[in-house]
């Protein structure tokens, strides 16, 4: 009885690791926990400071998250958005010019709307590439930012509902990290609720299956680039509200670090695979490592290039990039020794 017992424990415990292998197996956020992890506790030992800099540290990761969370929406169909920054940045200048804060908030997000539905204009329409179209639109929507803002920062009309805004509202939480909480639940449910956001995956999975099954291909297309121009505008609005004044160049660092967020978080650049929490996981990392050089004096342009560190890592090691490279050097040995 006591073998059984032993023996029925190990295959219990088999079972469980047999179980545990499936899940992680089925998940995409492996390299942005593993990340997290690793920056979590090098920062604790080197700049503890960032974890005790609430304010800081959790709006560096809300800036960066919303942009990845709009990212990662049009990605998922396989597709690219280069211009968020540019279009954080011009959204950010409209607000700050009208001096109605109501209204310039509006228009602002009109703006990062009416980019996205020019992005996927381009895209579906025209049928210029993704990456050529929105890299034509950074440059446009960057030169547009300097050219409304006369070259220097635009000051908002009531700057003390900027600095109102910028102060802790609940805890250590501000509004800008609470919208960004808002807009994380918002496109959790939508891409794993709702048949339009989970479409999403099918588009990019596989677009011409996605076709036949009688899905709107175009609809979907046109549907993620304006979720991802209206947050980036979001992120411009809530940018400029902190700062009290909009900067034609901001944003200039956030494009880098949300690809990165997204990549990380295990969505796929292809289309069809990622999730909105491995993105959220992907851009506590980044936000927390950026913010540690930041006080460990580190300047801008060497962060970027830790950044891309991190970006060019995450995706040699994504599974399908090792299964690719795994299959070439075995064809590779099996035909050196066939000769």
């Amino acid at each position: 009885m006591t073998a059984a017992l032993e023996l029925g424990s190990g295959e219990s415990g088999d079972n469980l690791l047999a179980r545990v292998r499936t899940v992680l197996g089925r998940r995409t956020e492996g390299r942005a926990v593993a990340l997290l992890a690793v920056v979590a506790v090098v920062t604790a030992f080197l700049e503890p400071v960032v974890f005790t800099s609430y304010p800081v540290t959790l709006g560096r990761i809300a800036l960066i998250g919303l942009v990845a969370l709009g990212l990662t929406a049009v990605i998922l169909m396989g597709e690219l958005d280069l211009s968020v920054a540019s279009t954080l940045a011009v959204s950010g200048v409209v607000m700050a010019s009208i001096e109605s804060l109501p209204l310039g908030i509006v228009a602002a997000l009109l703006v990062g709307l009416m980019i996205g539905a020019a992005n996927a204009f381009f895209v579906v329409a025209v049928g210029i590439n993704s990456f050529i179209a929105t890299l034509g639109m950074l440059f446009f929507l960057r030169g547009s930012a300097f050219v409304l803002s006369n070259e220097e920062p635009v000051r908002l009309a009531n700057r003390d509902a900027g600095i109102a805004f910028g102060k802790p509202f609940l805890g250590p939480l501000t509004p800008r990290m609470l919208l960004f909480i808002g807009a994380f639940i918002a496109l959790q449910v939508f891409v794993t609720r709702v048949r339009v956001g989970r479409e999403f995956y099918a588009v990019g999975g596989n677009r011409e299956a996605a076709y036949d099954a009688g899905i709107p291909v175009t609809r979907r297309i046109v549907t993620g680039f304006m979720i991802s121009g209206f947050v980036a505008a979001m992120a411009g609005v809530i940018n400029t509200l902190e700062r009290t004044a909009a900067d034609p160049t901001a944003g200039s660092t956030v494009l880098l670090a949300s690809f990165a967020a997204a990549i990380v978080g295990g969505v796929l650049l292809t289309g069809g695979r990622g999730s909105i929490f491995g993105t959220l996981l992907g851009a506590t990392s980044l936000g927390i490592l950026q913010v540690a050089l930041t006080l460990s004096g580190v300047q801008v342009d060497v962060q970027n290039i830790v950044i891309g560190l991190v970006l060019l890592l995450a995706v040699i090691t994504d599974p399908n990039s090792v299964r690719g490279v795994v299959g070439s050097v075995r064809s590779l040995l099996q035909g050196r020794s066939r000769a």
